[in-house]
């Protein structure tokens, strides 16, 4: 799968996920941190699935009803366990990101909401 992995997700996690056959890209490695809104856009340009800490990705699709290929939000996981758990929702959750979903996993819980109808 596609996906576009935030800066403030752990560097190696680009290469675990790479490893194990994903497109990866990481904002980590850009110049400069564009922003939110840039990286959102980027990320749907690109139809790449979002991979981030920030809870404010959730909010400006949500709320500001910006466009989006996939969002997962992970939460409270130690950095060198983000590779892996990236990895197993994809596994569980794939298709659903690809139609737009937005996954948040946290230690023993994992909330998905499905794409708004005619995303």
């Amino acid at each position: 799968m596609k996906l576009l992995l935030d800066s403030c997700i752990w560097g190696l996690a680009k290469t675990q996920l790479k490893e194990w056959g994903h497109d990866v890209v990481w904002a980590g490695d850009w110049e400069a941190d564009p922003g939110d809104d840039e990286v959102l856009l980027r990320a749907n340009s690109e139809r790449r699935i979002l991979v981030t800490l920030d809870k404010d990705f959730g909010e400006l699709v949500i709320v500001s009803g910006q466009p989006h290929s996939g969002i997962i939000r992970l939460v409270n996981f130690p950095a060198k366990q983000q590779g892996h758990m990236c990895a197993l929702i994809l596994d569980l959750h794939g298709q659903e990101l690809e139609r737009g979903a937005i996954v948040t996993a946290e230690p023993g819980r994992l909330r998905v909401r499905p794409a708004d109808k005619g995303v």
